[in-house]
């Protein structure tokens, strides 16, 4: 695997998009990063811009991690859906507005085979959903969803516009999902999870303000899964949300299909920077025989193995995701 791509490093000292989030998020310790984003292969990391790196930029505003506020980069996300019943089948619909015209935004660039990723999680990242809407001419997005428990998610819409020079914005908006809300403990770390009958194990660290190689490995009846399909043009996508204010952060893997040297399995190579002390939530998704499935791992940056349990593993930890 080739070490690649990393998540551009935010400063966690940025108040939080929601209120029950700000005493966390003010917590965690603010780092340094480079001042321009990473690119590996042409492609970009997700989720904000750069910082000045330490003694650089003094009184001038630091960036806002992705996913924090509703309007951004001169884009609105304008969700037409704010509440929904727990259990209940429903329909999220919303538009991604242009501030300048006042209009829905229309013309998008494809990335990864896709014009817009839309993911949805709980406050408590007991539940998570990587969501594929569809486009209506008129610009707003339609997409079926069912969330198992009541109380607060946040939505994120993840797209470039399309244009000269456009970037990657990440847009966040309040979902309320109706009925008894019962807020979960955000899981323990576990070096290895169990999902529909296939073993991932999570190897690696992950570090405040310096790049590290996460690797994944898929087994499946204790063997190594080497067949691996693409999924929305990689053998495995991450996610990563850092718990108390959901500041999101996405990343590729080191490597594609078909680029002559990344193998179909059994590991799959990330390489990540996270922006803060903290407790992070990463959810992968990988696809096998037909069918996408979602590992999720806690993760504590900062501490003693980047907050990984010594091999030996754990069970999973029956959350939904």
């Amino acid at each position: 695997m080739q070490t690649g791509l990393r998540i551009t490093a935010f400063a966690a000292g940025l108040a939080a998009a929601f209120g029950s989030a700000y005493a966390l998020g003010g917590a965690l310790d603010p780092v340094a990063a480079p001042k321009a984003p990473s690119h590996q292969d042409g492609r970009e990391a997700h989720g904000g811009k750069g910082l000045p790196a330490a003694g650089e930029g003094v009184g001038e505003a630091a960036e806002i991690p992705g996913g924090l506020q509703v309007s951004q980069e001169g884009f609105t996300l304008d969700l037409d859906t704010p509440r929904i019943e727990a259990g209940e089948p429903a329909e999220l619909r919303f538009a991604v507005v242009d501030e300048g015209t006042s209009r829905n935004v229309t013309a998008f660039r494809r990335e990864h085979g896709k014009e817009l990723h839309l993911v949805v999680a709980s406050n408590d990242l007991a539940t998570y959903r990587h969501l594929h809407p569809e486009r209506a001419a008129d610009g707003t997005w339609s997409a079926p969803v069912e969330l198992p428990e009541a109380g607060g998610y946040r939505l994120f819409a993840d797209f470039t516009p399309d244009g000269k020079g456009a970037e990657g914005v990440v847009l966040g908006a309040d979902l309320a999902v109706s009925g008894d809300a019962r807020p979960e403990s955000l899981p323990n770390a576990e070096r290895t999870v169990r999902v529909d009958g296939y073993e991932i194990t999570l190897d690696g660290a992950l570090r405040p303000g310096a790049g590290s190689e996460l690797k994944l490995e898929v087994e499946k009846d204790g063997r190594p899964v080497t067949d691996l399909q693409p999924h929305l043009g990689a053998y495995g996508r991450l996610v990563a949300l850092r718990a108390g204010d959901l500041a999101y952060l996405h990343v590729h893997p080191n490597g594609e299909p078909g680029d002559g040297r990344t193998e179909s399995g059994p590991e799959v190579s990330f390489t990540a920077t996270a922006p803060s002390k903290g407790a992070y939530r990463l959810f992968v998704d990988f696809r096998h025989e037909g069918k996408v499935r979602t590992a999720a791992f806690t993760v504590h940056a900062g501490s003693a193995a980047g907050g990984l349990p010594a091999p030996g593993g754990g069970e999973s930890d029956g959350h939904d995701h």
